[in-house]
């Protein structure tokens, strides 16, 4: 009489599954304010529900592109022509050469040959604003133009003060509301502090609360109730809900806003335990993820 063991086979599956399990290399992984694993499916609901949708990125990681794309599908699915976006890549003097580009007024060649363009945008900001030329919807350039940052980098908020009118409508309304105590401009200041004198220092600080303050006064110049405004920005300027937020709470404390930060770790599969409150939801990616830049 045979006797058969299944032993050989069963170590053998867990082999395989072991192998299995190994080879999977997720691209990210999405997380709550608290540092608990989350879906996609729970961050569209609630974003349903948001005035503004603030989506911080990483300006080189490909799948804070990819996923701002799949965002803003997702939205327009439910919004339809009610969904606006906005971004801190389009300096606001240009915001007449963007909407004629998005509203099918000019060629693709006169508009990426005329308008100021960050480097990658090709491959990573391309595909919104034809997603939003397709879809005819309003894509709003918010950023100050950096001359004006450069200003203020050099001369301090008083640099604003010798503007002519013209240029001041592409800035947010002087005086510029400003606290050097937002803990993320303390970083800033702290991050900065060891390469200059502390009055340059503060300027830096202060040229960074110029961009977010005109992001925010531009977002709101373009946002009624009714509308979500998925604005796409770098991280920093609305983690731990400060920056442009703190500036749109400043005029409207009333919005409900939803936050989404991306950050790289060494393992998706752990949430960092000191990015805990860094946004409503927060994209972890691999550290060692390709740059598209």
């Amino acid at each position: 009489m045979k006797h058969y063991y299944p032993y050989p086979i069963l170590i053998l599956c867990l082999i395989l599954m072991s192998s299995t399990l190994a080879a999977e290399k997720p691209a990210y992984q999405l997380y709550n304010a608290k540092g608990k694993n989350a879906k996609y499916s729970k961050l569209i609901k609630e974003a349903e529900d948001a005035d503004i949708i603030l989506f911080g990125e990483q300006h080189n990681n490909p799948i804070s592109h990819w996923l701002q794309l799949e965002v803003s599908k997702d939205l327009h699915s439910i919004y339809g022509e009610n969904l606006v976006l906005g971004a801190e890549m389009f300096e606001a003097d240009n915001a007449l050469i963007l909407q004629e580009y998005v509203s099918d007024a000019i060629r693709t060649r006169n508009f990426e040959a005329e308008a100021k363009l960050w480097p990658n945008y090709k491959t990573d900001i391309k595909p919104l604003i034809e997603f939003a030329r397709e879809n005819k919807l309003d894509f709003i350039a918010t950023n100050v133009p950096r001359r004006y940052a450069a200003a203020v980098n050099f001369g301090g908020f008083e640099a604003l003060e010798e503007l002519s009118d013209e240029a001041r409508s592409f800035i947010a309304p002087l005086p510029i509301a400003f606290d050097p105590e937002l803990p993320q401009y303390i970083k800033m200041a702290e991050m900065m502090g060891g390469q200059m004198g502390e009055h340059a220092n503060n300027n830096i600080v202060k040229a960074q609360a110029l961009k977010d303050a005109t992001m925010a006064h531009f977002i709101l110049n373009n946002y009624e109730p009714g509308k979500v405004f998925l604005h796409f920005h770098g991280s920093f300027h609305s983690d731990y809900y400060e920056g442009i937020m703190w500036y749109l709470l400043q005029q409207n404390p009333d919005l409900k806003i939803l936050t989404i930060a991306t950050i790289e770790s060494d393992s998706v599969d752990e949430f960092p335990e000191d990015q805990q409150g860094i946004a409503d939801y927060v994209i972890v990616t691999p550290g060692s993820m390709t740059k598209t830049h």
